[in-house]
């Protein structure tokens, strides 16, 4: 048998490419969209991808199973349980409890874990070659290394009510039912890795066992003592901010991604054709520098996306393909690193990315607002109604803020700017933690026509200033 784990460091999370070796034929489990890292798989093991399923209606990612089943002809599975509202809106085999998928000598059941969703399946793997025991558990987002998937994402992020507590209960019992029976030496492989919003604390093993999860895991006491109420408050307390494009994968993935088929490769976009588009919106620039060159100058409007490896996740903060046309054209040092942004982008559904740029020579520019921490106070007190917002996730904000900061995470702003006030009736001053995320939120919130002034150095740059006059002041130095 072979198992191979794909690991998307930019949304962390994991897809599983299961083959078999006597008779070339695979499964892929929860596929991005960028399909091609599963064709390559293929090709060099000499197999042929004869299925393809997912887990759960994900919110984090646009999935791949539609792609990559009309690419290469394999059979899509889809879960069938959960009930009518979680049925999917596309043609799929549907799954249920204890249902088989066979690849030769492997059996892959399919087994009903909701809580983390109504409709969530997990697949317990049996290599037949060996034996006739399952050996390997991929569970998605049911069980990480060292948490749980959150229960609360259909209330954060689907605007449903109140759900979270019968998802605590169903993660609960699943555990007890579909989990804790298994033998302590089956390997689990789960969806998510450190850095998703899926859950609280997600450990960053790519794969833990049974075991290792029944005797160490943080609810593994409330499990032993049948505390399910203690598993619950404890489960619910301190969730990360669900970023707001999630809402809009929910949907899409329920429905069925489109399918995007061969991508062209970007092209090279003129300076006076991407001066005009700039003007009458039918194009938005990417900017991909760091933060210190943004800030030496940039193009008005421009998005700021300043890390590749993150380029998914922040142009799902910064751009809404549901209520924004404009053709995406990257500053980019080729065609080949340019695709390379449009393989992250349409991971989050974000297809439009259609040209380049190598320079941003000849066109329009400007520097974008930032005030020092030593300055902050008096800016304050020139604009009184200028509201300070902190773009850090809500745990950050409660561990400690500047005073008088609101909160509205970075992967919220652009789409709650009813929080806001109105572009043109008030000034933002944002910052983030280290202003890389605050980079993002503030050229979002710019192209929609706010007037935005960064903190530089955000958060840390202004707890370190602080702490700096606090030690010239008991040395009676002057502070200024």
């Amino acid at each position: 048998m072979l198992l191979e784990r794909i690991y998307d460091e930019d949304l962390s999370q994991a897809s599983y490419f299961i083959g078999c070796q006597s008779q070339s034929v695979a499964l892929v489990v929860d596929p991005r969209r960028d399909i091609q890292v599963y064709l390559d798989i293929a090709a060099h093991h000499g197999m042929t991808i004869t299925a393809v399923t997912e887990t759960h209606i994900h919110a984090d990612f646009l999935s791949g199973t539609r792609e990559l089943a009309a690419a290469t002809g394999a059979t899509a599975y889809v879960s069938g349980e959960g009930g009518e509202d979680w049925t999917y809106g596309f043609d799929a085999e549907l799954l249920h409890d204890r249902d088989t998928i066979q690849l030769g000598n492997i059996t892959v059941a399919a087994r009903h874990t909701p809580g983390h969703t109504p409709e969530h399946l997990s697949y317990l793997v049996t290599d037949g070659a060996f034996t006739d025991e399952p050996g390997y558990y991929l569970t998605g987002d049911f069980v990480f290394s060292g948490d749980l998937g959150r229960p609360d994402l259909l209330d954060e992020a689907a605007g449903m009510q109140d759900t979270r507590f019968e998802g605590a209960k169903q993660l609960f019992a699943s555990l007890k039912s579909a989990f804790l029976t298994l033998p302590d030496h089956v390997q689990v492989f789960p969806g998510h890795g450190a850095g998703s919003a899926c859950g609280k604390a997600l450990g960053a093993l790519p794969s833990t066992t049974v075991g290792y999860e029944r005797k160490f895991a943080w609810w593994a006491t409330y499990l032993e003592r049948d505390d399910e109420q203690g598993f619950i408050d404890e489960l619910l307390d301190g969730q990360p901010d669900a970023h707001a494009y999630f809402a809009r994968m929910k949907r899409q993935n329920k429905q069925g991604p489109a399918i995007l088929g061969r991508r062209p490769t970007p092209g090279v976009v003129g300076v006076e054709e991407l001066t005009r588009g700039l003007k009458d919106g039918t194009y938005a620039l990417i900017d991909t520098r760091p933060v210190d060159q943004v800030h030496a100058g940039t193009v008005p409007g421009a998005l700021s996306i300043p890390s590749l490896g993150k380029a998914a996740t922040h142009i799902a903060w910064a751009f809404d393909p549901e209520s924004d046309d404009a053709h995406l054209v990257v500053l980019a040092e080729s065609a080949e690193d340019a695709a390379e942004y449009g393989d992250h982008f349409v991971r989050v559904g974000v297809d439009s990315l259609t040209g380049y740029v190598t320079s941003l020579d000849g066109l329009p520019t400007t520097v974008p607002a930032v005030v020092s921490p030593a300055d902050l106070q008096a800016l304050r007190t020139k604009d009184s109604t200028a509201l300070l917002l902190d773009v850090r996730n809500r745990s950050e904000h409660a561990d400690g803020t500047i005073t008088g900061a609101e909160q509205l995470s970075a992967g919220k702003v652009l789409f709650h700017q009813d929080d806001l006030p109105d572009p043109g009736a008030g000034r933002l001053i944002t910052f983030c933690q280290s202003g890389l995320r605050n980079s993002v939120a503030a050229a979002a919130l710019r192209r929609a026509g706010h007037d935005v002034v960064e903190l530089e150095g955000s958060y840390a740059g202004w707890s370190q200033w602080t702490a700096q006059q606090h030690d010239l002041a008991t040395t009676g130095e002057d502070a200024r």
